[in-house]
């Protein structure tokens, strides 16, 4: 290799710095994608999805897919049903439709309602379970043990048995 003029022998050859384009990559530019439409908008349409869930509940509609296609209880098979007893009070019969109500629906909602203001006020659908941080997975993984344990207990008869479908 040639001695470049003005450097000595022993020192280190550095790199150009890289040039920066003036415009983003397309990669960088999917990865971070613009909001949809306004703020009104994407309200109208978080607004239009939670009437179709609240007439899919009122009229009774199962929910679950599971449900749906193997006729048996899912793991959260009961937690709508719960989580609309326990807002209206009735901490016996919440407890009876799924007995994890109390730890799973206000983490269920605090993770939709963030959800929702970041999807109105920023155009992503983001919350704090999304954060690689050791509590929310544990968390994660706790509530998934937790629930999986019941499902199998009640098929045994414990909680008063599997929920109805």
């Amino acid at each position: 290799m040639q001695d470049e003029p003005g450097r000595r022998a022993d020192e280190p050859v550095v790199a150009p710095a890289p040039v920066h384009a003036p415009y983003p990559s397309p990669i960088a530019r999917r990865a971070a994608p613009r909001p949809q439409g306004s703020v009104l908008g994407r309200a109208a349409r978080l607004a239009v999805v939670g009437a179709v869930f609240a007439v899919a509940v009122a009229v009774r509609f199962p929910l679950c897919p599971f449900a749906l296609i193997t006729r048996q209880p899912c793991p959260g098979c009961g937690l709508t049903r719960a989580a609309l007893a326990l807002a209206t009070g009735d901490l016996r019969e919440a407890v009876h439709f799924h007995p994890l109500v109390i730890p799973i629906v206000p983490v269920v909602a605090l993770v939709v309602l963030q959800g929702s203001y970041n999807y109105v006020r920023h155009g992503r659908w983001y919350t704090f379970a999304f954060q690689q941080s050791r509590l929310v997975t544990l968390g994660s993984i706790v509530l998934a043990v937790a629930m999986i344990a019941v499902w199998f207990a009640r098929f045994f008869g414990a909680f008063g048995g599997p929920v109805a479908v």
